[in-house]
């Protein structure tokens, strides 16, 4: 019978250290977005009630100053 050669460290699967990679900015904006989902609803949600009060407002003067 033959005999290995090969001897116990060579058998044993070296562990390998890799340096994680830095995620692509897509995937970055994504969680950043859903950390933050809640906070840029309600301010989305504020910006379109201003920019609706002002539509009205602004209208409203508009309408006002055909009438004089």
């Amino acid at each position: 019978m033959q005999t290995s050669r090969r001897t116990r460290t060579a058998d044993q699967t070296p562990a390998i250290h890799r340096t994680p990679k830095q995620p692509s900015m897509i995937r970055r904006s994504a969680r950043w977005i859903a950390r933050r989902r809640t906070a840029l609803l309600s301010s989305a949600l504020r910006g379109a009630a201003y920019a609706t009060g002002a539509g009205i407002i602004g209208l409203g003067f508009y309408v006002i100053r055909q009438k004089i």
